[in-house]
């Protein structure tokens, strides 16, 4: 699916965003209905740790806010979203550009407000894994978000 006009604009005022532009990482993508977003890490002097590697706060704080940021779109302004809990896993180091890919189908909406109508809130986990342009995993992360309905 092609980006939208507004998603184009979210996309640049995100990445002006300074606490997201301090992370180094960079959105590419966001899809018109906002279940698929991309997103770049370059291998640069702003992200680059004294061994010359992705620092690894840069890894983890360019995938921080996107599931969030994308449920909130796609929810609406009747559920409450928020993160919960992560973790990564440093698998190798990042010595050129990793890319991650989001993505939240049709069937994951459905079940999350199906239920959210019957719970008093519903915590989801979502796997990552942070590549090279060669399809390498050199992170995994898995973000924990909390969602409940306005009542």
């Amino acid at each position: 699916m092609p980006e939208s006009f507004e998603t184009r604009k979210a996309r640049w005022g995100f990445n002006l965003f300074p606490a997201y532009r301090g992370t180094g990482g960079r959105v590419v993508y966001i899809a018109e209905d906002w279940r698929e977003v991309r997103v770049k890490i370059p291998l640069s002097w702003r992200t680059k740790n004294y061994v010359g590697t992705i620092y690894g706060g840069s890894l983890y704080g360019a995938i921080d806010p996107i599931y969030m940021l994308m449920l909130i779109h796609i929810l609406g302004p009747e559920y409450i979203v928020w993160d919960k809990a992560a973790k990564i896993r440093f698998r190798k180091p990042g010595k050129d550009t990793l890319y991650v890919d989001f993505h939240l189908s049709e069937d994951e909406i459905d079940e999350i407000k199906r239920l959210a109508e019957n719970a008093k809130s519903v915590d989801r986990i979502y796997d990552l894994e942070l590549k090279d342009k060669n399809g390498v995993v050199h992170a995994e992360i898995e973000k924990t978000l909390y969602i409940s309905k306005k009542r």
